[in-house]
């Protein structure tokens, strides 16, 4: 979502990295660059605004003017701020520790994606282990409540049977006692949305805001909206008092103006974002975390985490002791793969790396990441299990016949073994270190040796 914004920041520090010697006059030239990507990503002027003077206060102290490092101070100076004007230091984690069953309301405008994220919460809080029950409480829009519930079967979860002809009020109050009654220690209210904020709409969630005194009240936001999203959020806030906020399609191609802005704008944390269609892909926001991934400095926290919830701990294990016994093979390889697979595209864990943007953009035009990943796994599917413990039975005549069975050349074949070949030999260099090496490795989420 923010590589255009990424780029241009870079542009700017490239120009503050030229100058030998910072002044407050090349400072406030950089300043001035900052403002017009700001405005450009289309956060609020008044968000901008005072962005701007705070960076410009700290960056023209005599701290970072008398620096060895001067542009790079006014960068670090960049990211906290971005960081703070996000939410940084604040509570942003859903608060649950109230009595059970614990109501979440949802609430939003129609096409901002409430009820897919009702059960993309849902099935992060079963993560997380707690019983969530989903509830449709939207009996305007046409088939709203069955969509709720295709998708709960989708993820294994129960959805209360509510019906079009009921009171949405009535829905959420007897959820509540029933979720009292069956061991539920979580309620996902589902409500109506509207193509616009009405005072129908409004009057209806403040009744069921003050029937079931929801823990959290989360508008849902569409960030391809941009400003759009901020202003709907100023109107739910004001009737509402929102907790929270949760962003959805933060991965589309929106210029991110809505993350850059909610916070300042409303006084209310962004909580959690959607990042992709799977009903997986919901995540913690992180406001320093995305400051850095905004300045292209990567994310590597969050791929660490992504890691721990992909890899279970016995397989890594039952992988630690196969290496030991049998060496590194390309049916080790294959298993890595496919964990990797779980944890998203290789373009979204490429760019959770410092400087890896850079090389994905470079790669624009050639094959991507996952493509070739594929290709590689198509190549391993196609050999016999005794050619994928020992690559050396691979000879010319077994090379054609890989090939043709998994719709490459003996090119790919060969450029495959080759990779592979010196792959192994790092491997055999890391289980020379002993145990902790290896478990180094493997505790890194079992991560792609070439």
């Amino acid at each position: 979502m923010f590589d255009n914004l990424t780029e241009k920041f870079e542009s700017v520090f490239k120009k503050l990295r030229g100058h030998g010697r910072l002044t407050e006059e090349n400072i406030q030239e950089a300043l001035r660059e900052v403002r017009l990507v700001l405005l450009e990503a289309d956060v609020n002027f008044k968000v901008v605004k005072d962005f701007v003077a705070a960076v410009r206060e700290r960056a023209v102290g005599q701290e970072v003017l008398k620096s060895l490092t001067p542009a790079q101070q006014v960068i670090k100076i960049v990211r906290e701020e971005l960081g703070r004007l996000m939410g940084e230091g604040g509570d942003n984690a859903l608060d649950l520790a109230a009595r059970p069953p614990v109501a979440l309301m949802l609430c939003g405008l129609q096409g901002a994606g409430k009820t897919t994220t009702c059960g993309k919460l849902a099935l992060r809080l079963r993560k997380e282990k707690r019983t969530p029950l989903l509830v449709p409480a939207d009996i305007y829009r046409p088939a709203a409540i069955e969509q709720l519930k295709t998708v709960g079967r989708q993820i294994g979860m129960e959805v209360y049977d509510s019906k079009p002809d009921q009171d949405p009020v009535d829905i959420c109050r007897q959820a509540r006692r029933y979720a009292e009654l069956n061991g539920f220690d979580t309620i996902i209210l589902d409500t109506a949305g509207r193509l616009h904020v009405d005072t129908e709409l409004m009057e209806e969630l403040v009744r069921i805001k003050t029937a079931v005194a929801p823990q959290e009240i989360l508008l849902v936001a569409d960030a391809m909206t941009g400003q759009d999203a901020v202003n709907v959020a100023e109107s739910f806030n004001a009737q509402l008092d929102l907790t929270g906020v949760i962003l959805t399609k933060l991965d589309g191609d929106a210029r991110g103006g809505a993350a850059l802005s909610i916070r300042a704008v409303t006084g209310k944390p962004i909580k959690l974002v959607g990042m992709g269609e799977k009903l997986d892909a919901l995540e913690p926001f992180h406001p320093d975390r995305m400051a850095q991934r905004i300045l292209g400095m990567g994310d590597v926290l969050t791929l660490i985490e992504k890691a721990q919830e992909t890899v279970n701990k016995d397989e890594a294990v039952a992988m630690e002791k196969r290496l030991r016994k049998e060496g590194f093979t390309l049916e080790n390889f294959r298993d890595q793969l496919q964990s990797i697979k779980k944890m998203g595209s290789m373009e979204s864990i490429l760019k959770l790396i410092p400087g890896a943007g850079k090389a994905l953009k470079q790669m624009e035009g050639k094959t991507l990441p996952d493509k070739e990943l594929k290709k590689i796994e198509a190549i391993i599917n196609s050999m016999t299990p005794q050619e994928r413990r020992d690559h050396r039975l691979i000879k010319g005549s077994r090379r054609l016949r890989i090939a043709r069975g998994s719709g490459t050349t003996v090119q790919d074949v060969n450029q495959l073994i080759k990779r592979f070949t010196e792959a192994q030999k790092m491997m055999k260099k890391v289980q020379q270190l002993g145990p902790k090496g290896l478990k180094g490795l493997l505790g890194r989420g079992g991560g792609l040796p070439f």
